[in-house]
C-alpha cells in the first residue's frame, strides 16, 4: 500500500477536491474533499514547476496505524470492537488524544467490550477499507462518514432497524426527516444521526477592512450593500465584482486595476474549498451526474458554474488556479488559514480542523444566489456498522455510547453542529467560549444555512462511485490546471466517459 501520509485537513473532500478547489469533502467531511482529501502537487508560483512526491511501498499493517497512536491489542475474554476512522473527520492529529480519550472512557465503562480506534489518512482511507473488506479483515463500526463515505461501500452496511427495535433505541432528539434520511430503499437504516456541517462564506474582516469593503450579508435574501451604500443583489455576479476587489498584487493594486499582475498575486478574492467537482459546481445549485433512467448527464446550470470558475482564475484571476492553490501565498492548500483569501465557501467542519493558525478576525455569510436560487450545499455525517460484523450487538452498543453520552463531545472533536435537538444550543455557545474566544462570529449565519440544502446531495452516489469520482475529479485538475482548456468540449467527453463506466457496472 501506499505509505500513509496524515495531512492537515481531514476532510479533504472527496476528490478534491481536490479540490481546484482542494478536496475533502472532509466527510462529509475532512468529504476532509469531502470533505476527503486528495494528494496535491506541491507547485511554486515563481518557477511554476510540478513537484511529484515519492511513493513508499509499506505493508498493510503498517498503513493502518496512524503517528502518535500505538496499534491497541485485542483483549483476551471480551469483545474486540474496531472502530474506523478516516471517510470523514478525525484523521488531524489535534483531534487523536480526545478521540483516544473517548475509547478510554467507554473501556472503562464496562468489563465486556473492547474498543480498538484505528485512525487512517483520509487520502489513503477508502483504499485501505477496500483492501480490509476485500481480505476479510473489516472494522465493525465506521466514523464518521458521509453521504460520499456510505456510497462509497454499496452493500456493506448493517441495517441497524432490528437493533432499534430490540432496545427500544429513542430516536426522539432527532428531527424524523434526518433518521428518514439515512433508510436507503432496499437496505434499511444504515446509520443515525450524528452531525450536521452546513457550508457557509467564511469572511477575513481585516481583509475587507483593509480595503474599505463592508462584508457581505449575513441574511438570506438581503442585499449586498456597497461602500457607496449601494444595494445589490446578492448573487454570483456581485460575489465576482466584489472578489476582484479583494484580489490584490505584489504592488497593492486589485484585480480591477489596469496595472493588476496576475504573475505576482499576493490575495485572493474568493475560493470554494475543500470539495470536489460535483462539490464545486453546487455552488451554483443541485444537480446530478446521472438521470434517472441511469444514463450520464451534466446539468446545464453546472456547465455555467464551471466555466465562472475557469474565468476567475485564468481570466480576472479572483479565485485561484492550480499553481498559487498549491502554493505557499495560500497555505500550500489551506487556503483561508492562510490569511491572503477574503471569502472562502466550505463547511463548518473546517472551523474546527484547519483554522488553527489564522491570525485574523473572520465571521460568516451567507452563500450568494444563482438564478434567485441559494444553495448552501450540505454534509452529514453517521457511523455505520459493517455487515461483516461478527458482534452486531456489541457493535450496536457502543455506536449508542457514541451518538449517544458522546455525541456532543465527538461533535466538538470533529466540528459538527450535533444532529441531537438537545446539544445544539449549547453547541456554538461552546464554540465561542472556547477555540473561538475573542471571535465575534455570527452562527446564526450556520443554523440559517440548513434550510438551503442541495438536493440531491452532491456526495450521492454513482455507479462504479470510486472510478466515476477519479475521472470527474480529473476534469477539476484540468481546469485549475489548463488555461487555454476547451470546457465544453471536456464537459462533453466527461458525459461519454461517465456513460462508459455506469455501463460497466450493470
Amino acid at each position: 500500500m501506499t505509505k500513509i501520509r496524515f495531512l492537515l485537513l481531514a476532510l479533504l473532500l472527496a476528490a478534491l477536491v481536490a479540490c481546484g478547489g482542494s478536496t475533502a469533502e472532509p466527510t462529509s467531511a475532512p468529504e476532509p474533499a469531502a470533505t476527503t482529501a486528495t494528494e496535491e502537487v506541491a507547485e511554486e508560483v515563481a518557477e511554476e514547476e510540478v513537484v511529484e512526491e515519492e511513493v513508499v511501498e509499506e505493508p498493510m499493517e503498517e498503513a493502518t496505524a496512524a503517528p502518535g497512536i500505538a496499534p491497541a491489542a485485542e483483549v483476551e475474554g471480551k469483545v474486540n470492537i474496531r472502530w474506523y476512522v478516516g471517510l470523514g473527520g478525525g484523521t488531524d492529529e489535534p483531534t487523536f488524544a480526545a478521540q483516544e480519550q473517548v475509547v478510554a472512557d467507554f473501556n472503562a465503562s464496562q468489563d465486556r467490550i473492547n474498543l480498538i480506534l484505528e485512525i487512517v489518512d483520509n487520502a489513503a482511507a477508502y483504499d485501505i477499507l477496500n483492501t480490509q473488506i476485500a481480505a476479510g479483515n473489516a472494522p465493525d463500526i465506521v466514523g464518521p462518514m458521509g453521504i460520499r463515505g456510505r456510497a462509497s461501500f454499496p452493500g456493506a452496511w448493517l441495517d441497524m432497524d432490528p437493533y432499534i427495535e430490540s432496545t427500544n433505541y429513542d430516536l426522539s432528539d432527532f428531527d424524523p426527516a434526518l433518521v428518514e434520511f439515512y433508510k436507503i430503499e432496499g437496505e434499511g437504516q444504515l446509520g443515525l444521526p450524528f452531525a450536521v456541517y452546513p457550508s457557509f462564506l467564511y469572511v477575513n474582516k481585516d481583509l475587507f477592512d483593509e480595503a474599505g469593503l463592508p462584508y457581505p450579508p449575513q441574511e438570506f435574501g438581503a442585499p449586498y450593500i456597497d461602500e457607496n451604500g449601494e444595494e445589490h443583489e446578492w448573487n454570483m455576479e456581485t460575489l465576482r465584482e466584489l472578489s476582484l476587489k479583494l484580489t490584490v498584487d505584489a504592488n497593492g493594486n486589485d484585480a480591477t486595476s489596469p496595472d493588476f499582475d496576475s504573475t505576482q498575486i499576493v490575495q485572493f478574492g474568493f475560493g470554494n474549498q475543500y470539495t470536489d467537482l460535483r462539490g464545486l459546481a453546487t455552488f451554483f445549485g443541485p444537480g446530478s451526474l446521472i438521470d434517472a433512467d441511469g444514463n450520464a448527464q451534466f446539468p446545464d446550470h453546472w456547465r455555467e458554474a464551471l466555466k465562472w470558475y475557469h474565468e476567475g482564475m485564468w481570466e480576472s484571476y479572483f479565485y485561484p488556479n492550480g499553481v498559487y492553490g498549491g502554493s505557499d501565498i495560500l497555505g500550500a492548500g489551506n487556503w483561508f488559514e492562510s490569511g491572503n483569501l477574503a471569502m472562502d465557501n466550505v463547511h463548518l467542519w473546517y472551523a474546527a480542523c484547519c483554522m488553527g493558525n489564522l491570525d485574523a478576525q473572520w465571521d460568516t455569510a451567507v452563500v450568494p444566489s444563482y438564478n434567485g436560487e441559494y444553495t448552501a450545499k450540505l454534509h452529514a455525517d453517521t457511523f455505520g456498522i459493517m455487515r461483516s460484523t461478527e458482534h452486531p450487538d456489541e457493535a450496536f452498543e457502543v455506536l449508542t455510547y457514541l451518538l449517544g453520552e458522546k455525541a456532543g463531545e465527538l461533535a466538538t472533536i470533529y466540528g459538527g453542529m450535533p444532529a441531537r435537538l438537545s446539544l445544539q444550543e449549547t453547541y456554538f455557545d461552546e464554540l465561542s467560549a472556547g477555540q473561538f474566544a475573542g471571535q465575534d462570529i455570527n452562527w446564526d449565519v450556520v443554523a440559517a444555512s440548513l434550510g438551503y440544502p442541495d438536493n440531491p446531495n452532491h456526495e450521492e452516489g454513482l455507479p462504479s462511485f470510486l472510478e466515476a469520482s477519479d475521472r470527474y475529479n480529473a476534469l477539476n485538475q484540468l481546469i485549475a490546471n489548463e488555461p487555454d482548456l476547451d470546457l465544453d468540449a471536456e464537459i462533453d467527453k466527461l458525459i461519454t466517459d461517465l456513460q462508459a463506466i455506469y455501463d460497466a457496472a450493470q
